[in-house]
């Protein structure tokens, strides 16, 4: 009996709907259906009394998610995608991805091709695409207090965002670096079109091997948004008196002390994207961005008497 997984955003009434009928459409056709809520890919938060809130990066799939699923529906906007991308990653579920919310940055289709994007998907009529993602560890000595997998990006500020930050960054077998500024940025190419760019950083087309370290606000002129390959681990020391806080794909976090030391590297686990055509990253640019599309009118050739 052939399987598969729909995980959808509760908070939203056509979702709902939706996951219903398509658990009663498979059913129907025989197939063995698992259906599970983002809510369990959304990242526990520690507190500077409970620091510890480890649930282990393979500890979020829900039951009945495993190797044998042939493919998940997510029902949602990238919120959804990205919680779903840590619960299935795992046991490396390739996901269809249906846009219910606004962006959709990561979504596939919307709930008006559904119908038709599932019958191509059944045909066999489809690729996988796969974006790297990262595993991102809170250490305090051997002990790890907090991980995660990431997406999009990691961040690490202080609480509230309203002074700097001083960070010792050690990338790979290179001399540590010494920044500060409001907070740093580590971001995989898919979120270089999120947090990422918003401050500054470049955009990354998502086949291509890299991170990027991109400083929120630096104090320094000298410190700016770096590319490096996507093998070399980060290592990133608070220097400062109070805690800070670490957000991963901008839905969880733990608090970091400077005892603390947080580690980031190329995990092994990717996210599977179902693509019904070529994936083409410029063309999403123009689409959600407005990336290359012109803002004045071209200068127009003149004769010269």
């Amino acid at each position: 009996m052939p399987k598969v997984g729909i995980i959808y955003n509760d908070e939203k009434p056509i979702a709902n709907d939706i996951a219903v009928e398509l658990q009663d459409k498979f059913t129907n056709l025989g197939w063995d259906v698992s259906i599970a809520t983002g809510i369990g890919g959304i990242l526990g938060y520690s507190t500077p009394r409970s620091p510890v809130c480890h649930t282990p990066i393979e500890g979020l799939t829900p039951p009945g998610f495993d190797s044998s699923t042939k493919f998940v529906i997510v029902l949602g906007g990238d919120g959804t995608v990205l919680s779903a991308s840590r619960q299935v990653a795992p046991s490396r579920i390739p996901m269809l991805a249906i846009n219910t919310g606004h962006m959709g940055f990561l979504t596939e289709a919307y709930v008006n091709q559904l119908p038709s994007a599932i019958e191509q998907v059944l045909e066999g009529n489809y690729e996988i695409e796969e974006r790297a993602m990262l595993a991102v560890k809170v250490f305090r000595k051997e002990s790890v207090l907090w991980e995660a997998l990431c997406l999009n990006e990691m961040v690490l500020h202080r609480e509230p965002l309203t002074s700097m930050c001083h960070f010792e960054i050690a990338i790979g077998g290179h001399a540590s670096v010494d920044i500060a500024a409001d907070g740093i940025i580590v971001s995989t190419p898919t979120g270089s079109t999120a947090y990422s760019l918003s401050a500054g950083g470049p955009v990354v087309a998502p086949g291509v091997a890299v991170l990027q370290l991109v400083p929120i606000c630096p104090h320094s002129l000298a410190s700016r948004a770096l590319v490096f390959p996507d093998s070399e681990p980060v290592n990133i020391h608070p220097v400062n008196a109070t805690q800070l806080v670490m957000t991963v794909d901008g839905n969880g976090g733990c608090y970091v002390f400077p005892e603390d030391r947080v580690t980031i590297e190329k995990s092994d686990y990717s996210a599977r994207f179902i693509r019904l055509q070529s994936p083409e990253f410029f063309r999403i640019l123009r689409e959600k961005l407005g990336w290359g599309l012109p803002h004045i009118a071209k200068p127009t050739s003149v004769e010269i008497p």
